[in-house]
């Protein structure tokens, strides 16, 4: 255990450094959910008395922080991948350390990021008129993390299987659009058609959202909440068990 903290830490220290050198893509990744916010909520506040809350903004920011964690994670495997053909996966191949922390020290990496873009996207929220109490923020910002975690290690996965950034692309592009369109990220799925309800429902990242939600009015003893919190750590070990083979597969 220490021998895989200590790994863990260096791969965690350089993969950090990397980021803080180079910081523009952890800004540009934070504009979009913003511009979101800034742009789209506004036209949500008509809205707000069908959405079932006075306030519109607990209803948006807890979707598009899903959408931060989701999306902020899922492209992490291009770096990985720009790593794998400079030579650098190679060369820690090589080195008597964990094969695990390999992938840990990164997910850490990703999920540190996660977690200050999640908190500034918060406080931007906060003029714009959200009201949200401070316990259900922070339990929102915790399965947030635990979600980049979990598509943080699919995302190394699929990277280190594809090795082509030709093939990682088409296949995100893929994944997004309905998980955009049937987890109710930008509206909640109670505005839908029955049908349409139906089919979000075998998402689980729509559970998930509508858990963040239930967090910010303070629905803490809610089955929605935890149900949605429980999928998240489904997500995690699902993840994380497809993430740390592939990575031992891959190093052996």
């Amino acid at each position: 255990m220490q021998t895989l903290m200590r790994d863990t830490y260096t791969v965690f220290a350089r993969a950090m450094r990397m980021s803080l050198r180079n910081p523009a893509w952890l800004v540009i990744s934070l504009m979009q959910p913003i511009l979101y916010i800034v742009l789209f909520g506004p036209l949500l506040e008509p809205l707000a008395g069908q959405l079932g809350t006075g306030n519109a903004y607990q209803i948006f920011v807890p979707g598009i922080l899903v959408q931060l964690g989701i999306f902020g994670a899922l492209f992490v495997g291009f770096g990985l991948i720009a790593e794998y053909r400079a030579g650098v996966i190679e060369s820690q191949r090589v080195t008597p350390a964990s094969r695990t922390a390999l992938l840990l020290g990164r997910v850490l990496r990703d999920v540190v990021v996660l977690l200050v873009q999640g908190t500034l996207l918060v406080l931007v929220s906060i003029p714009l008129g959200l009201r949200a109490p401070v316990l259900g923020v922070v339990l929102t910002l915790v399965v947030i993390a635990l979600l980049g975690a979990a598509f943080a290690s699919v995302s190394y996965a699929l990277a280190l299987t594809l090795k082509s950034e030709d093939a990682f692309a088409p296949l995100l592009n893929a994944f997004v659009l309905p998980v955009l369109l049937l987890s109710g990220i930008l509206l909640p799925m109670t505005l839908a058609p029955g049908w349409l309800q139906t089919v979000s429902d075998v998402n689980p990242l729509k559970h998930v959202v509508e858990g963040t939600r239930e967090f910010f009015v303070g629905g803490y003893d809610t089955s929605t909440a935890w149900w949605g919190a429980a999928l998240t750590v489904l997500l995690v070990v699902l993840g994380w068990v497809f993430g740390v083979r592939r990575f031992r597969r891959e190093s052996s």
